[in-house]
């Protein structure tokens, strides 16, 4: 105890200074203080607005058609947000028209393409109308030697991660990255999930697919992101697989990466 300002001594607080956790919140009496309350109560608010807030696939529309990308906004099978909510199965399939939409575009455009990117709000629209662009950039950047085929970028209002295998199967794609809010958390009301599928269609499930998640400044950067994203694509591309079966084995860069002799790589894996 510290005579001077009569508050226990909290060894954890240096702790504060390297995680966003809620460690070392202090107590007053037997409760939190006030302040900690308080900004709790903040938090869970933020993720709450996420949860419900809407899309705005027009504004987002706008945007990438600035950037000269052309899009396509579509609609789950729940029909409002409590359905969406309520009935997780809604919003894995595309309702009738969105798929018949999809099915005059293939048809227009026979043949395939090798990716579909497909961008849905999720649970937190606010990190799709945040991410998704500045992602899409770094995305662009790192991709843009491999020369694959792209569709337009799909926009499902409602959606879950689910849909995307629908979408690349409707549009013959080889490939699908679903773009798409993540459940907030209560100091993360904007993470990004990114869900990779080779040769997708309807009916697989979780274990064929790969996620990056919580992509965001305060998170995985835009440039991990995507640098992750395009080896699992490269390697899916040459094994024919994606999911449980395809390992993130990225080497991430850094000053001693970048020098043979120091012999470092990823510590998880070993040396081969």
């Amino acid at each position: 105890m510290d005579s001077r300002t009569l508050t226990p001594d909290n060894p954890w607080l240096v702790l504060r200074k390297l995680t966003p956790a809620r460690i070392a919140l202090g107590r007053s009496g037997t409760s939190l203080p006030t302040a900690a309350q308080l900004d709790f109560q903040f938090a869970h608010a933020q993720a709450r607005d996420a949860v419900h807030l809407p899309f705005d696939p027009a504004g987002l529309v706008a945007q990438l058609a600035e950037r000269g990308h052309e899009s396509l906004v579509l609609h789950s099978a729940a029909s409002d947000r409590d359905q969406y909510l309520q009935r997780p199965d809604l919003g894995r399939r595309l309702n009738p028209g969105s798929a018949e939409v999809l099915r005059q575009y293939a048809q227009a455009h026979p043949g395939g393409v090798d990716l579909a990117i497909v961008v849905a709000d999720g649970l937190s629209a606010l990190a799709v109308h945040r991410h998704t662009l500045p992602w899409l950039a770094r995305f662009e950047e790192q991709a843009s030697a491999d020369g694959w085929t792209r569709a337009p970028l799909v926009l499902v209002q409602q959606g879950r991660v689910a849909v995307a295998d629908e979408v690349g199967e409707l549009l013959g794609a080889r490939m699908t990255v679903m773009l798409i809010g993540e459940r907030p958390g209560l100091s993360s009301p904007d993470s990004l999930g990114l869900y990779f599928t080779y040769g997708p269609k309807v009916g697989l499930t979780d274990a064929y697919r790969n996620c990056i998640s919580n992509v965001r400044l305060e998170g995985l950067s835009y440039g991990m992101a995507a640098h992750r994203l395009l080896y699992l694509m490269r390697e899916a591309c040459r094994r024919q697989l994606s999911g449980v079966n395809l390992k993130d084995e990225a080497e991430v860069h850094s000053i001693d990466s970048e020098n043979p002799s120091t012999g470092k790589g990823n510590f998880l894996l070993g040396k081969g």
